[in-house]
């Protein structure tokens, strides 16, 4: 019940400012058959915008007012369904709405950047994130210039045996995680560390500064030897 009623404030109040818009536009334009169905229809867009940055906004600060967020250190039984854990899924669905109504569209875009800071998330300068499976913002933090390709999954959360488990993911400056990776709970890359696209960094993972790591457990790899060359292309 609270997150519907929540969800349904946040949406409507994000709603307003487009649709304010939209019918200030409508009855701005002048009659004439082409010209005012032209420029109605193209009033769309920007009414868009202005819905998604009032979404991200808006459902940014009513997590942190209700206090949905991923406890860091957390291991619940989803049976039990203890608060902490009702809190997370909050979190989650709360986060799974900005996701799908402007994340889809805004994805690598500053504004995607800005509303995990907002959500949580600490993140640095210069940092760009090309992935929706991004979630448990406030247990991630994202040195300056991180890179997260298309697709990454990478969250503070595990599910394990019907347990719910969380734990921070800490990138450090220039961090690069290629396309289509995973990355686990409590790893740690140190800075100028690379993921290799399709990879999978196993929970408690620690990254070492000016390496490569590739494959499923991903591994470090030697830059210097001809066979990590012909890896790393493959």
């Amino acid at each position: 019940m609270s997150i519907f009623i929540v969800e349904t404030v946040v949406f409507g109040l994000s709603v307003l400012p487009a649709f304010t818009f939209w019918t200030w536009t409508i009855t701005w334009v002048p009659d004439p058959p082409i010209l005012r169905p032209a420029i109605v229809a193209m009033s769309l867009v920007p009414a868009y915008l202005l819905f998604a940055i009032a979404l991200v906004a808006l459902s940014a600060i009513s997590t942190k007012i209700c206090g949905w967020r991923t406890a860091p250190d957390g291991m619940w039984k989803l049976r039990d369904l203890d608060w902490p854990l009702l809190d997370w899924s909050r979190y989650m669905i709360s986060t799974h709405v900005v996701r799908v109504l402007v994340g889809t569209f805004f994805r690598a875009s500053p504004l995607w950047t800005l509303y995990l800071r907002w959500n949580g998330a600490r993140i640095g300068r210069g940092v760009h994130i090309n992935s929706l499976s991004i979630s448990d913002h406030n247990m991630l933090e994202f040195g300056d210039g991180v890179v997260i390709g298309e697709n990454v999954h990478l969250s503070g959360h595990t599910v394990e045996g019907g347990v719910v488990k969380t734990g921070p993911v800490r990138l450090g400056r220039f961090v690069t995680v290629g396309l289509g990776s995973m990355v686990g709970i409590n790893v740690e890359a140190g800075e100028k560390c690379q993921i290799g696209a399709m990879s999978v960094v196993l929970k408690g993972t620690k990254l070492d500064a000016d390496s490569v790591y590739v494959g499923v457990p991903a591994r470090k790899i030697d830059r210097t030897s001809r066979s990590a060359v012909v890896e790393t292309a493959l």
